[in-house]
């Protein structure tokens, strides 16, 4: 091999290694990307079929069911409401009409499977996005003559 071809043959396999680090990176970031949906969004459909996603709203009253390690409860922004079914302990701050921020999957069954539960930190806190969720609610809610009072809010 001549000089010339060797540099384009180093070249070559620099340029290739890059490629395929990049693409490395690309499918990495891909797959840890989790995004948060609003129960009124999961129920339209916009959700992600078979990929993890954040659920954000309030825990309704009277709807955690305990059946030994497994809970079920439904989680609503004022208009629409999904179940979420969770295997595991629950943050100590979890309770009914507080804010909760949920990651895991729809089902085929239309139930979020969450994997993870958060809780708010105390009772002046949300997350931003289940507030902004929230608040979207509300709005909705005026548009359409209902008057809900959200606890927890600041409002």
């Amino acid at each position: 091999m001549k000089p010339r071809q060797k540099r384009l043959a180093i070249i070559g396999g620099i340029v290739v290694a890059v490629g395929v680090a990049a693409t490395l990176v690309l499918n990495a970031f891909q797959s840890n990307l989790v995004f948060f949906y609003s129960p009124s969004q999961v129920a339209s459909k916009e959700a992600p079929v078979g990929r993890t996603f954040r659920l954000g709203g309030m825990v309704e009253t009277g709807s955690i069911k305990r059946d030994g390690v497994t809970v079920n409860f439904l989680v609503t922004d004022t208009v629409k409401t999904i179940p979420v079914r969770y295997q595991g302990i629950l943050p100590d701050l979890f309770k009914e009409g507080k804010g909760v921020v949920a990651q895991g999957q729809v089902g085929n069954d239309g139930v979020f499977v969450a994997r993870e539960v958060l809780a708010k930190h105390d009772e002046n806190y949300m997350p931003p996005e289940a507030a902004a969720a929230l608040k979207q609610g509300e709005a909705m809610n005026r548009k359409i003559g209902k008057s809900i009072v959200v606890k927890g809010t600041g409002q």
